[in-house]
């Protein structure tokens, strides 16, 4: 066996076979003559679907991927906090990895994962820093201990351990007990993506999934464009 060679696992366990791991997708389509004229229209539809009764576990949670000035990409899961016509927004500490890959590269790929309705929306486009008024309003709804930890954690960066953090926290916790406001940090906000394309992918039997994009045009129009799956 040589150093590559994958490690056998203990022969008592049963280990699930991933190639075997298989769902036939929805008989329902996706048809061009079905889609709003503006693609953040077409999201609120779907958006709402999703929402509805729980039929996805955090509906709004999404893959951002990003990539530094160099080309390395990198994901993780964000919560989405708004979007309108002009784009979506999430909030985070402006000293993480995404927030450093974003000032090197304002290219942005987002992933909407409703894995359980057999949907995928797919966004491409660019990323700018929402201003301090919008980033200030948000930031009074969150709750009080989110607002501390905004505080307590320097994302991204490397710590000595789970109680250095609260440790922090604590500290924090008592400067601005429950009940008194706390100020919004200031290498804290948020980022609005901007869309140049919005693909909604909807699963279909036998693996011939409906993927419609939406292309934004320079006078502000959007082109759909039919995929192969």
């Amino acid at each position: 066996m040589t150093d590559r060679d994958p490690v056998p696992p203990p022969s008592h366990l049963t280990v699930p076979d991933p190639a075997a791991m298989r769902k036939q997708y929805r008989a329902e389509g996706l048809d061009e003559s079905e889609l709003a004229g503006h693609p953040m229209a077409q999201f609120e539809r779907w958006f709402r679907q999703a929402a509805a009764e729980g039929a996805v576990f955090e509906p709004n949670a999404m893959v951002v991927s990003t990539a530094d000035a160099s080309g390395r990409p990198s994901s993780r899961t964000v919560l989405m906090k708004a979007y309108d016509e002009r784009g979506f927004v999430f909030y985070t500490n402006y000293g993480s990895r995404k927030a450093r890959d974003l000032a090197e590269n304002p290219y942005v790929s987002l992933l909407f994962p409703w894995h359980a309705i057999a949907r995928q929306v797919i966004v491409s486009g660019t990323a700018r820093r929402t201003g301090r008024d919008e980033t200030a309003a948000y930031f009074r709804t969150r709750p009080h201990g989110s607002q501390l930890g905004a505080w307590a954690s320097e994302q991204s960066s490397v710590i000595h351990s789970r109680a250095q953090l609260d440790l922090v926290y604590e500290d924090l916790h008592g400067r601005y007990p429950e009940g008194e406001q706390v100020p919004v940090p200031p290498n804290w906000g948020g980022f609005r993506i901007a869309p140049r394309t919005v693909e909604f992918w909807q699963g279909r039997q036998n693996r011939l999934h409906d993927r419609l994009r939406y292309v934004a045009e320079p006078d502000g129009s959007w082109r759909v464009e039919r995929l192969s799956p």
